[in-house]
């Protein structure tokens, strides 16, 4: 059967993490992903590790979106988006707010040539407020919304950033659901409308803690607020190895399968352990027991038997990447090989998602160079002939695509020092020779 959005057509004017990781999603679902960059390209092309002009960052979030590549500043540039749009569903953008207006490119504008279309916009503090023109970044949005000072307050004043954008891939994932709905509702009305997502409100939204943050009254002191994750213990084990164990140590009922995993039933008559609220105050003395315990644990199988048997999950304290390598991992295809366009591949995590009736869903395609689909795509959405393609490669409108024919040509450079001079960043483009 076809994928879920299969005959679904995405114009991506996204760049960084945000929007495209919404766009990939959608491409991974099926859909059909143009994604447009300016000349200058998208950011994370020229972050590390790279390989033959393509970023490893770039390529797990835009791996088989098609790119054009489009200077928006020119009026003939946005008269091709303009005609690009009348063959679209979905318009998925990220430009501070006014950007795409000052375009010419506004939701009026586009939606007045093509009512059934569904536009996106992802911001900082969304379209309007007194804080629309701010510059917003994911680590911005996040001290904002109070997620730094959550994870310093859990480890007693500590404040960092830690090193995950939480704001740009949430509020990828929470615009992506809102675009399904919106092409769910056209599927009645006829029509699309516009979808206005702010990063800061994604952060509120997906903050499972913020009602108590919110909550007015008194709170019984033997009840544990909103389970206090920031409190589970990490635990060495005799092997070296770490764990989480799931529950928190002091609660009601979590407290007695703990001193059943640790044979330590005896505690349930210390008065230091009485109550919730007795367990709170002398959280530390109970910290230090079960660590000591789980010192005493040889190996891993006998911890995650152990904990299992008195009814709590565990967790082993993993390095980043290290799960993708896991049996688990492997049978579940949670990686995927990418074509790098130099005859290895890249390795990107895969989708979460399993469709039973659509077994092709999943990361799929090669990463394109900037450009790389401007004539196909012009013959193919709206018929151009060779003589207009010449013609708009004539103006400053398509950057790159000349420059290996041009430096074989004019300097006898060979494919070597041309594919050096890509991964160095010196040739801001690259289009297959």
């Amino acid at each position: 059967m076809a994928s879920p959005l299969h005959g679904i057509r995405v114009l991506d004017f996204t760049r960084v993490l945000s929007g495209p990781h919404c766009t990939r999603m959608l491409h991974d679902m099926g859909a059909d992903v143009i994604k447009i960059e300016p000349p200058a390209g998208d950011l994370t092309r020229f972050s590390s590790p790279r390989r033959n002009g393509l970023s490893s960052y770039f390529v797990q979030q835009n791996a088989g979106k098609r790119n054009v590549s489009i200077d928006l500043a020119t009026p003939e540039g946005v008269a091709i988006v303009l005609e690009l749009v009348d063959h679209a569903d979905v318009l998925v953008e990220n430009y501070r707010p006014g950007v795409m207006e000052r375009l010419g490119l506004s939701a009026e504008v586009v939606r007045a040539r093509n009512p059934r279309l569904v536009y996106a916009s992802l911001s900082g503090y969304g379209q309007t407020g007194p804080w629309v023109h701010r510059r917003a970044f994911a680590p911005v949005v996040e001290a904002e919304a109070g997620i730094v000072a959550s994870q310093g307050n859990a480890r007693g004043g500590d404040y960092a950033k830690d090193p995950h954008s939480h704001a740009d891939v949430y509020t990828g994932m929470e615009t992506a659901a809102a675009i399904l709905a919106a092409l769910y509702q056209r599927e009645h009305t006829g029509v699309g409308q516009l979808l206005d997502v702010s990063m800061a409100e994604t952060m509120l939204y997906v903050n499972e803690h913020l009602h108590d943050a919110m909550w007015p009254d008194d709170v019984d002191p033997n009840a544990i607020r909103s389970f206090r994750p920031g409190d589970y213990i990490v635990m060495e084990i005799g092997s070296g190895e770490r764990y989480i164990v799931s529950g928190h140590p002091a609660e009601r009922g979590t407290f007695d399968l703990f001193l059943a995993a640790m044979g330590r039933a005896d505690l349930a008559n210390d008065d230091r352990f009485g109550s919730v609220a007795s367990r709170i105050e002398h959280y530390a003395e109970l910290s230090q027991i079960i660590l000591e315990f789980s010192r005493s644990v040889p190996d891993a199988e006998t911890f995650e038997r152990v904990f299992a048997e008195a009814g709590l999950a565990t967790g082993q304290v993993r390095q980043p990447g290290e799960l993708a390598d896991t049996d688990w991992a492997i049978e579940r295809g949670a990686t995927v090989e990418i074509d790098d366009r130099a005859g290895g591949t890249v390795r990107v995590p895969n989708v979460p998602w399993r469709f039973s009736d659509s077994p092709d869903v999943g990361v799929s395609g090669i990463p394109k160079y900037r450009g790389e689909d401007n004539r196909t795509l012009l013959v193919e959405l709206l018929d151009y002939d060779a003589e207009q393609l010449d013609q708009l490669e004539g103006i400053p409108k398509y950057r790159g695509e000349d420059n290996r024919t041009l430096l074989v040509e004019l300097l006898d450079y060979d494919a070597e020092r041309l594919d050096q001079l890509e991964s160095d960043g010196v040739l801001s483009s690259r289009l297959p020779s």
